[in-house]
């Protein structure tokens, strides 16, 4: 069987946890990536072109992109997986905190969705995964900015994917549950326990699951505008 062409794959917050596992599962399929990260770079180790990018700042973005098309050629394949979160209480939360949070967990996926499709209308294709969470669909109490960042994103998906219609362009959304990163390697057992007692699988995700399902819809022409939950059934698909 005749190996598909290497294709150029730009995955924001690709450094560490979920962003990593699917950089690496892009790369060892033989995939060009490149990975944007704020802070600390990913291993060197790893192969990628690491470039520092803030997905809250538009010269970034490009500047990022124009890097990983001189290196890889034209991106066909974006996933947009930078976020942040704070959480706290409503009552607690100042307007900082929900703002900050919307610009790159939300407003930083227009931005680069923005900026990879115009490449991609020229080359006449193209994938975008959006990395949303559960909190989207179910809610979560001390995340009402999380949750409404996130759930924006199945709201820009569905429309996005509307407004591209008939071309080879499609724009899919992942919301994992509870996975094995920082942010749930910060939670308490107390918290933990509760968490996995609606888990049916009753355990954790793993970063690299959640890179399977990614890598499914990059290769995927004729899913759009879905939302894949990957939380080991605590939703039952919603």
């Amino acid at each position: 069987m005749t190996r598909p062409a290497p294709r150029s794959v730009f995955v924001t917050g690709g450094n560490r946890g979920i962003g990593l596992a699917i950089a690496r599962r892009f790369a060892g399929a033989g995939d060009r990536v490149t990975v944007t990260y704020r802070n600390d770079a990913p291993p060197a180790c790893e192969g990628f072109l690491s470039v520092r990018c803030d997905v809250t700042d538009g010269g970034l973005i490009d500047q990022a992109f124009k890097e990983a098309e001189t290196a890889h050629g034209p991106v066909t394949v974006l996933v947009a997986n930078a976020g942040a979160a704070r959480d706290r209480l409503l009552v607690r939360m100042s307007e900082e905190d929900f703002t900050s949070v919307v610009d790159t967990d939300l407003t930083g996926a227009f931005r680069v969705a923005q900026r990879a499709v115009r490449g991609m209308l020229r080359v006449g294709h193209g994938r975008i995964v959006l990395v949303s969470s559960t909190a989207a669909l179910n809610g979560s109490p001390g995340q009402t900015n999380y949750a409404a960042a996130k759930a924006g994103l199945v709201g820009f998906a569905r429309s996005l994917t509307r407004e591209l219609g008939p071309r080879d362009i499609t724009c899919n959304v992942v919301a994992p549950g509870l996975t094995d990163t920082d942010m749930s390697r910060a939670l308490t057992p107390e918290q933990r326990r509760a968490l996995l007692s609606t888990t049916p699988a009753g355990r954790l995700g793993t970063p690299e699951e959640v890179a399977d399902a990614v890598a499914f819809l990059a290769g995927a022409g004729y899913v759009r505008g879905a939302v894949i939950p990957v939380d080991g059934g605590a939703g039952m698909g919603h």
